[in-house]
């Protein structure tokens, strides 16, 4: 069994999923399991990693969409044949469903950010428990998701609309929150937290420069990949079970 810290992030080949992995990359004694709906995708990601740095720890690409119930048992299946437990699951994987309407949008959104995010982590908590150590269980959430926030018409996110999306959210915080409880009622080593990433260059708002920039006003997702690295490293412990971000922590 390695000694490396064996992370497994889903979505890993853009946006958060890629700042972190290539993050974490150029830190030593970890592997990095690249979890991606498309290999290809995934294998360029990582090889573009590879030529953009010299790597510290080690990467692999493993085919992991969260929306398909046998793609998910294979995953397991594969990652415990090659390394027997994972110690930290990132559940980055997320969509806007931008090309559906109607309740194919709704079915689509939820799908992934909430039924997929779930189902994905709890088939891999038995590999978390596997681990001697402690181990992290991450939902990328955001700040759209909380309830406090959107019913507060003093926060800078009342009137931002994207409800679907905030939906999703809002229902992923509330699994978090149960998984978290849970867990610690089993006495588990596994440590639950609700990550906001914040606002940061994505293509979950579209493919343009201006969409993935929001108009000029997202961040570098190395930040978030900075921020996701001290939970990691047991500097947001204090915080178990809560809903963190890089200064501090949201309102459910």
């Amino acid at each position: 069994m390695t000694d490396s810290t064996i992370v497994l992030i889903t979505g890993a080949n853009s946006g958060i999923g890629y700042a972190t992995t290539k993050l974490l990359a150029s830190y030593p004694n970890y592997h990095i399991i690249m979890g991606c709906r498309d290999v290809r995708k995934g294998e360029q990601a990582l090889k573009e990693i590879q030529q953009s740095l010299l790597p510290q720890s080690t990467l692999s690409v493993l085919e992991l969409d969260v929306t398909n119930d046998a793609s998910i048992a294979t995953a397991t299946e594969t990652v415990e044949s090659q390394h027997g437990r994972i110690d930290a699951f990132i559940s980055n994987a997320g969509t806007t469903a931008q090309s559906s309407t109607g309740r194919a949008k709704y079915q689509a959104i939820f799908e992934t950010n909430v039924f997929g995010a779930v189902l994905a982590s709890e088939a891999f908590i038995p590999l978390l428990r596997k681990s001697p150590r402690s181990t992290y269980l991450i939902q990328v959430s955001s700040a759209l998701g909380s309830v406090g926030l959107a019913a507060d018409s003093e926060s800078p996110l009342y009137n931002v609309p994207w409800d679907l999306y905030r939906m999703s959210k809002a229902a992923l915080d509330m699994a978090t929150i149960q998984m978290h409880k849970r867990l610690k009622e089993e006495d588990s080593n596994v440590r639950v937290f609700a990550f906001c990433p914040g606002l940061v260059r994505s293509r979950l708002r579209g493919e343009s420069e201006e969409q993935i920039s929001a108009q000029g006003t997202a961040g570098d997702p190395m930040d978030s990949a900075r921020a996701l690295l001290r939970v990691l490293r047991g500097e947001r412990d204090a915080d178990v079970g809560g809903f963190v971000h890089a200064n501090g922590t949201w309102p459910w």
